[in-house]
Parts: C-alpha cells; structure tokens; sequence
C-alpha cells in the first residue's frame, strides 16, 4: 500500500534538488558586470532567484543598455554549465528523499523546472538521480508560460496521468510556489534559511501547506500530512 497521500510528487530542480543558485548567480554576476552592471553575488541571487534570465531581460537592458541577444544568452548557458559541471552538489538528503518517494509511488515523480532542459538534465546526472526522473523531466524554456504561470506543473501532471489536484510540488521560491498553487497542487515549501530561498513567511502567504528546512524531512512529512483530495 502506499503511504504517501498524493498520487504523484512534483519537485522542481534549483533549490530543490540541487544547490545550483549561488554558481549560477556567480557567473551570471560576473557576465552582467562585464556589460556595465556591477553586482555581487548576494546581491544578483536577491534579484535573479526563481526568475529565468531571458524573462529579465528588459531589466538588465534598463541597467546596462544591452540588449541580450541569443549569443550571450548562450554564451551565459556554456560558461554557467561549465561551473556547474565541476562544483555542483545536491541539496543535503535530497537523493535518499528522492529514491524513496520513486519507490513509494512506482515511479510517479517528475521534475518540473524553470531551467532549459540541458542544465535540469546535467544536474541531474551529476548528483546521480537522473534515472529516477528519466522520461519526466519538464523544462519552463518549453511552455507558454514560465513560472509563476502553472504551465510546467500542469504538464507534468498530465504526462504521468494525475490530477494536478492530487500531486505534491517541492518548491524554495515564491515564483515556484506560485506556479504550484496555481496548478491546483499542494505545495511544501523547503526553506533551510540560507540566501536563495524563500523564507518561510513568504512562502505561507503564497498558499504553501508545509514548510520544512531538511531533505530528511520529506517523506515524513508527506506520509503524514492529511490533505482534501476529492
């Protein structure tokens, strides 16, 4: 029998599984203050987190008068996935978290994520969960609309045959979260108070259920939380 109330558990990548954010944002910093927009790196992950570039686009035009055009926004992706290929480790107890819950519910977990799908899958491979998530990963690069727009929630759930209504979504930001309320799902929110996570607060005045600071909390806390799934 399983023992996870939800049909489906829904995780999004950065954040979640992975501790990507403040590579990313290193690189990105460093990109940005070659175009005239000095930041650090505390200071970019306060703006850019939860956020995909290219839909901040006219605000880095408006700070350094750069227009981004496809050769930088590339140039950005190669130099962020070589960082992320040499330093990128994943979120403390996600991988035993995520091979349980993908045991518990034979299968039914997907990873549905703002980031274009070349950098979910690298990071994905490289903590070594790429096979849980084979088949369902979904990228916002390649939906209508990005988060917060339920859009990439809405497709992983149709993909594995769930009701977005029956589905757990695993979110660090308010953007994310938004976009798991907004696809009808009941959101937990991961917030382990350091830079790049919603703070717990937040996260509640979007409409998040739970919010947990460990990994080692996860399957506890969804085996035991009672939610009204018609």
């Amino acid at each position: 029998m399983n023992p996870i109330p939800f049909d489906a558990v829904l995780f999004d990548c950065d954040g979640v599984l992975v501790d990507s954010e403040p590579i990313t944002n290193r690189v990105l910093a460093t990109m940005l203050g070659e175009l005239g927009w000095p930041l650090g790196v505390d200071e970019c992950m306060a703006i850019f987190t939860g956020k995909t570039v290219k839909d901040e686009a006219a605000l880095i035009e408006s700070k350094t008068g750069f227009v981004l055009t496809p050769e930088w926004l590339a140039s950005f992706r190669r130099r962020r996935n070589e960082a992320l290929e040499q330093e990128l480790l994943a979120i403390p107890n996600v991988v035993p978290a995520v091979r349980a819950l993908h045991a518990a519910l034979d299968g039914r977990i997907a990873c549905a994520s703002g980031a274009d799908r070349h950098k979910v899958e690298l990071q994905l491979d490289k903590i070594g969960i790429l096979d849980c998530f084979a088949g369902r990963i979904f990228s916002g690069h390649e939906m209508p609309r990005s988060k917060p727009a339920p859009d990439v929630y809405l497709a992983a759930a149709a993909a594995l045959g769930v009701d977005p209504a029956r589905c757990a979504v695993i979110e660090d930001t308010v953007t994310g979260a938004m976009a798991g309320v907004a696809a009808g799902a009941t959101v937990f929110g991961y917030s382990p108070g350091l830079l790049g996570h919603s703070d717990p607060d937040a996260l509640r005045a979007v409409g998040v259920a739970r919010v947990f600071t460990d990994m080692a909390q996860l399957t506890a806390l969804l085996a035991d939380f009672r939610p009204a799934l018609a």
